[in-house]
């Protein structure tokens, strides 16, 4: 069996919203995106740095919905990746400011993440990677991910 190219990469998410323009602002203003692109009403194109997209949002098929009920299939959550720990500690600053809560946060030794949902339940994670020199590993050298208490009040300090 073949396996992916190793330099496969995620190139965005496609979320079904409920309120366009509350997703928008909430994707803008507290996350930080750019809007890249509306496509009509119905649809809009986000981004960090200038990519054509990293997430889109759409009302095609859920323009009022409700959120998916618990114990439903579907997004468990979606990943954003900040290049250190100054930049996420800069994500979770404006999340507190905005006063969206949070879910958890966690140190798992290859990452540092925190954890909370967008105003239509969509599970999001922000984190950073470590330098994989430093992930832990067991004695024979395999990866030993862990679950630890992240200490935001530290994280929050290094904002940019």
């Amino acid at each position: 069996m073949s396996k992916a190219h190793p330099d496969t990469r995620i190139g965005h998410v496609h979320l079904k919203v409920a309120d366009l323009d509350r997703a928008i602002r909430f994707y803008t203003e507290v996350l930080g995106f750019d809007v890249m692109q509306h496509y009509g009403t119905q649809a809009a194109f986000l981004s960090a740095g200038g990519y054509h997209h990293h997430v889109g949002l759409n009302t095609w098929e859920s323009k009022d919905g409700a959120w998916p009920p618990p114990g439903a299939t579907g997004l468990y959550h979606v990943a954003f990746l900040y290049p250190h720990r100054a930049a996420l500690g800069a994500a979770l600053k404006r999340v507190v400011e905005a006063g969206v809560a949070l879910e958890g946060a966690a140190d798992h030794g290859v990452s540092e993440a925190v954890y909370l949902r967008d105003p239509d339940g969509n599970g999001i994670e922000l984190y950073r990677d470590r330098d994989p020199a430093d992930w832990p590993r067991d004695a024979g050298g395999e990866l030993k991910m862990v679950n630890s208490r992240l200490d935001l009040e530290a994280l929050l300090a290094e904002a940019e």
